[in-house]
């Protein structure tokens, strides 16, 4: 008899929100012949509820997955899957808080992925923070099984906790370098010439100032971010402070993949400015898209990279790394190369997904 998953956490599947959603939306395409999963979804954000997809069992919770209510999402969904799963994988730590109950009511195998430091991220309120760092010490102290996603994050598992964890990343083959069709180009002026590029939420621990300073007084080519502007106070002041300057494109979400990819695979430079969490699924995508990168000099971002990137810690010192790309001091296609070589080496969703397996 095939053994029972449950996977708390996400918004659901099909995945059109973010990492963790698509590291199941891989799950569930390498492991659904092995295993019964079952995947807890957000009613709120599907008008059209699939009952399954990937073959994997989708159930819907009328709650956001995101926010404050993400708690009470996860917690109803945890106490759902108690009742029918052998094995729970939750993804994130807000619902942890249930767990030193809910062991009371049998013996399940629980494994969370703690995904990054959450609580340390400069978006939450203290009384936030405060919350989060508890549920990640009741999330490590109750799992059978912790997933760190990278090795700094690891490292600090064990230190703070003195507990292991199990290694394990994110897949980044699902993309694709797709050549930039002629309506694109019509649409976007900046893809006939170099642009460097970037996608990401738009956060202060993303570093996106740093990157539009250094864009203002480097003229050479062209920034292009595509982010949720308009979801923070942070994001409206940048685009209404930058969107005037002339090599700058401030872009709202774009959700097709296929344009996303166009847009990304074919810039001259990806930047990553990323100062918090672990392994970022848009880093090791961009690697597997051969580009070469310029990260923000933080230890998450150099073990993912594995030391083999260029970085930078302040606008000052990534126009100094923009001008020695200028003046060829700095090899691009070598740089592009060694990003490749690692994302094979490491970010591979068949890899990743039997990794998964083993734990279950």
């Amino acid at each position: 008899m095939k053994k029972s998953i449950a996977i708390i956490g996400t918004v659901g599947l099909p995945a059109t929100y973010g990492g963790f959603e698509t590291l199941v939306e891989h799950i569930t395409k390498y492991l659904s012949n092995d295993y019964n999963i079952t995947v807890y979804c957000s009613k709120k954000n599907y008008k059209k509820q699939l009952p399954s997809y990937n073959g994997a069992t989708l159930e819907y919770i009328n709650l956001h997955a995101n926010g404050i209510q993400s708690i009470p999402y996860d917690i109803l969904s945890i106490i759902k899957a108690w009742k029918v799963s052998d094995t729970l994988l939750i993804l994130g730590v807000s619902g942890c808080i249930a767990l030193p109950i809910i062991k009371i009511f049998g013996k399940k195998k629980v494994i969370v992925n703690i995904d990054g430091l959450e609580w340390k991220r400069q978006k939450w309120t203290r009384y936030a923070k405060l919350f989060l760092k508890f549920s990640e010490a009741l999330a490590v102290k109750y799992a059978d099984v912790v997933i760190t996603d990278n090795k700094v994050i690891q490292d600090y598992v064990k230190k703070e906790y003195g507990k292991n964890s199990a290694l394990i990343a994110y897949g980044a083959d699902h993309v694709k370098k797709i050549e930039i069709s002629d309506n694109l180009f019509k649409k976007f002026a900046f893809l006939k010439n170099r642009y460097a590029f970037t996608v990401c939420r738009i956060e202060p621990e993303n570093n996106i100032h740093i990157l539009l300073d250094a864009f203002k007084e480097f003229k050479e080519f062209t920034l292009v971010i595509i982010g949720n502007w308009s979801k923070s106070d942070y994001g409206k002041q940048l685009k209404l402070q930058y969107s005037e300057e002339e090599n700058i494109f401030l872009i709202d979400p774009i959700y097709d993949q296929t344009i996303l990819d166009q847009i990304r695979s074919n810039c001259y430079l990806y930047l990553h400015g990323h100062s918090a969490g672990g392994t970022n699924p848009s880093l090791v995508e961009a690697m597997y898209l051969k580009l070469p990168i310029l990260a923000f000099d933080a230890s998450y971002n150099k073990a993912t990279t594995e030391n083999k990137a260029y970085y930078f810690h302040n606008h000052k010192e990534l126009i100094s790394l923009l001008e020695s790309v200028v003046h060829n001091k700095i090899d691009l296609e070598e740089c592009s190369i060694a990003m490749h070589e690692v994302a094979k080496n490491n970010y591979i969703w068949e890899k990743i997904s039997n990794q998964y397996a083993k734990i279950f």
